[in-house]
Order: C-alpha cells, then sequence, then structure tokens
C-alpha cells in the first residue's frame, strides 16, 4: 500500500537540504522533532508553496507556478494534478486536524492525519491508513507549536519524536497563498464526497487556481484565500459512474455557486455570519468551476464559471 508520509518524507528532506533556495528555516526541538519555518519568520515564496502543496498531498501529486488571466486580473497561478485523489486530497491534504491548545490554535493537514486518522469517518470512507514510521504535519499557523504539543502530535502518529517533522506555513505568507490555492482540487472533491459520489470512483484529477496577494491581516488573507478558490478555481475530475443523469444533477449543486451565500467576498460573508464558520452555507467552499468526465460513459460536463467581479473586489484589485 502507498505511503503518504513516506513518500512525502523524500519532499522533506529536499526542503531542509535546500532550504536557503527555499528560503526556509529548520531547526530541532529538545526531543528531537524537526520544525520547518516555511513563512513565519522566514522568507518562503512561491517555490515553498509548490512543494508544501505536494508535501500536502503525500508525494501522490505535482504542482506547478504558471500566470494566468481572470478578466483585468493577471494572476499568478497553481496547478495541479494526481492518479490518487482520494488518498492525496482527502487522505493527507484535507486540513481536517483541528488543534487548539491554551493560546495556541493550528489548522493541520498533509500525511499525518493518515498516521493520526484525523477525521476518522473520511478514513474510513477512502478505506485508508497509513502505517509508517515517519510523521509530516503541516500547520497552517503564525506560531510556533510549544514543546509539549509536538509531542503529543507525535503520540498520537504513532512515531518517536524524532521522526516528527512540522511545517510551519502561516496565511499570511506567500507560501501560505500558494498551498491554500494548491487545495483547489481537494476543496472539489471533498465537496463531490458530501453530495454522494465515492471518492474512491474518482480515478484522476486536476485543477488550478489564482494565489491570492498577501495581505498582512489574518482576516483579510483568509477571505482573500478562500476567494481564490470560490470564484477563480477550476477543477476536473474523471470519474465512474452509473448514471449520467444522476451525475449531472448532482454536479449541478457542486460548484461554489450553487450556495445561498455565493456572490460576495467571503470576509462579507464571514462578518455577516457573527465570523462564526457553522453560520456559512458549506455548499460554498467549493471551486467556481467544476468538470466532470464518466468515463463509464464517455460524458463531459461542466459546472460554474469564474467570476471575475467577485474576484476583483474581493482582492482589492484597483487599476491605475
Amino acid at each position: 500500500m502507498l505511503s503518504v508520509n513516506r513518500k512525502a518524507y523524500s519532499l522533506v528532506q529536499h526542503l531542509c537540504t535546500l532550504s536557503e533556495e527555499f528560503s526556509v528555516t529548520v531547526q530541532e526541538t529538545e526531543s528531537g522533532t524537526t520544525l520547518i519555518d516555511a513563512g513565519v519568520n522566514a522568507k518562503g515564496g512561491f517555490n515553498t508553496g509548490r512543494i508544501v502543496t505536494e508535501i500536502c498531498m503525500g508525494g501522490l501529486g505535482e504542482a506547478r507556478i504558471s500566470t494566468k488571466d481572470y478578466g483585468a486580473l493577471r494572476l499568478p497561478s497553481i496547478s495541479v494534478y494526481t492518479d490518487h485523489p482520494a488518498v492525496a486530497t482527502l487522505g493527507s491534504q484535507f486540513a481536517g486536524w483541528q488543534i487548539t491548545r491554551e493560546d495556541f490554535y493550528a489548522i493541520g493537514s498533509g500525511p499525518a492525519r493518515a498516521l493520526a486518522l484525523k477525521p476518522r469517518d473520511i478514513f474510513e470512507k477512502i478505506q485508508y491508513r497509513d502505517t509508517a514510521d515517519v510523521a509530516i504535519l503541516v500547520l497552517e499557523t503564525s506560531k510556533t507549536p510549544p514543546d509539549a504539543l509536538l509531542d503529543g502530535f507525535s503520540a498520537e502518529c504513532g512515531v518517536s519524536p524524532n521522526q516528527l517533522y512540522v511545517i510551519l506555513v502561516p496565511t499570511t505568507s506567500v507560501t501560505g497563498c500558494t498551498q491554500v490555492s494548491g487545495r483547489i482540487v481537494e476543496t472539489g472533491l471533498h465537496k463531490l464526497s458530501k453530495l454522494g459520489i465515492d471518492p474512491l470512483s474518482v480515478e484522476y484529477a486536476s485543477g488550478y487556481a489564482p494565489i491570492a496577494p498577501v495581505d498582512p491581516d489574518f482576516t483579510e488573507a483568509m477571505g482573500k484565500t478562500n476567494d481564490a478558490i470560490l470564484y477563480g478555481g477550476v477543477a476536473y475530475y474523471a470519474l465512474k459512474h452509473a448514471d449520467d443523469n444522476a451525475l449531472k444533477r448532482l454536479l449541478d449543486k457542486a460548484p461554489s455557486s450553487a450556495s445561498k451565500h455565493y456572490g460576495q467576498p467571503f470576509k462579507t460573508i464571514l462578518k455577516e455570519a457573527n465570523y462564526d464558520f457553522y453560520q456559512i452555507d458549506p455548499h460554498l467552499f467549493a471551486p467556481a468551476v467544476l468538470m466532470v468526465n464518466n468515463t463509464a460513459t464517455g460524458s463531459l460536463w461542466r459546472a460554474g464559471e469564474i467570476n471575475t467581479e467577485v474576484l476583483e473586489q474581493a482582492l482589492d484589485y484597483a487599476a491605475i
């Protein structure tokens, strides 16, 4: 069985070996855990965001940085693809490990989730669990976690502390903006799964999304990185489904435009929800566009549209 932690470990080694090139800093804690700062105090960058995206996908996907047009905007963009969608995205990349301790908060993603089974129901659905002696965890945070918390991570993953590698990526950094947009395929597959598609029926997937401009304010940055996917992201899935008509009806509900909250920048939606994520329609969290190829019939459909008007508003774009 493929091991997302062992696959990602070679990428982490590459990142550490070329730490100066990737503009990251690497340090060991007293217990031996390796901490990689990819944007808290370190500079990071687009290339760092690219490799962090591939690490998050457990080494089972590839990412590329390019530039694309979105109406009046010409933005750096990240493209990803994988031949193992369920394991690479839901089994590794999905930000499903909520971490709160005293004054430390982070969202955990990456291969370590497949050892700790965070959350368990997803791993039951995709029938996957990793067994490895090394754990790779990516934390969306602007702080360094306390040693006791790191020791807890290694215990939950069933590895020794010196076999735990933790990458710190704040949303308010280029690395952070890049790796969030690199979740375009995962976001769409999670939505399709919620709508009833068996993620194991999805054979191949690819997608791209603009990389949001950096904002030093966390709330603003969170809004812009979400909007990059909600209003500018495009995802493509090749899957097997027995009923074309049922698949088409389901796909109509898949893009972000199917949500009652669609049409405003995410920061506005969040403010109107009193900053309570549970008050936001979950159907909003999806790519702007989804394309699906039913490999059982040869059919190809598209749902949704890139919304350049809201994207420009959300990213605070102003022509000079």
